[in-house]
């Protein structure tokens, strides 16, 4: 399927590994030129590298802390103009709800909300005048399915979805999208450490916090992080500009709610 966004270019945050780099895979694969951001210089340079030989595309690289206002500076002075913006950082680590520090819900907010809100107001105004514009927010499925020790990221990505919800309303009619994606479960570095603790906190292995895990999940299985990406790339189509404000979880199906 062409999703008719070759020949754009994108900012796909935190890209050199994980679920970043899985987005930026597969918009490269439809064509996109990409920039790629890391706070890993040989991360960011290996997998712009990666996607240059495997897509020929174009691929800038920012070594950059998106959640420092110099970080988003230096995004933004490699692709000024971007046509698809897509935010993702990784998020708090669990933790008890009442040892929450001023400082802890600081930089949760400065990682998971404020990043995202200031590079949405810089990249709206010329995608808006441009008439095209595909916002991808990775957030997280604790934003419908709250969990008691995930409070620093439900606190921050809620107030992101919150905004961008609000936003998506004004620019839709400049085929301006914003939409969000809810992943849980997948296979990444990030599921490591919930495994890992999982295992430390039960006294199990590993391989068995993993089963217990996949046990969980409707799918019965962790997902793939090209499942994440290639849900991007669809919602960043040319002909994805009737669908603004959704959040879509990729969880195996396994959300309990209705909508």
């Amino acid at each position: 399927m062409d999703l008719g966004i070759a020949g754009k270019w994108a900012i796909v945050g935190g890209s050199s590994r994980g679920l970043g780099r899985a987005c930026a895979e597969a918009l490269a694969r439809e064509g996109v030129h990409v920039t790629i951001n890391g706070r890993n210089a040989e991360d960011v340079s290996s997998t712009a590298a990666a996607l240059r030989e495997k897509f020929g595309v174009e691929v800038r690289e920012v070594v950059a802390d998106l959640a420092t206002p110099a970080g988003r500076d230096a995004l933004l002075a490699a692709c000024p103009d971007p046509d698809i913006l897509v935010n993702n950082s990784g998020g708090p680590p669990p933790s008890v709800f009442v040892a929450n520090t001023p400082e802890m819900w600081q930089s949760a907010l400065e990682n998971n909300f404020l990043s995202a809100v200031d590079l949405m107001q810089r990249v709206i105004p010329g995608m808006r005048e441009r008439g095209f514009g595909r916002i991808v927010n990775i957030t997280s499925a604790m934003v419908t399915s709250p969990h008691p020790f995930m409070t620093l990221s439900i606190g921050a990505r809620t107030a992101l979805t919150g905004v961008a919800k609000a936003v998506s309303k004004e620019v839709v009619a400049d085929n301006v999208t914003i939409n969000n994606l809810l992943p849980e479960r997948i296979n990444t570095g990030r599921q490591q450490q919930m495994a890992e603790l999982t295992a430390a906190g039960k006294g199990i292995s590993l391989s068995e916090a993993y089963e217990e895990i996949s046990a969980s999940i409707a799918a019965k299985r962790l997902g793939n992080p090209s499942e994440v990406g290639d849900a991007c790339a669809f919602l960043c189509a040319a002909n994805s500009g009737f669908i603004s404000g959704q959040n879509l979880h990729l969880d195996g199906g396994s959300y309990d709610g209705l909508i």
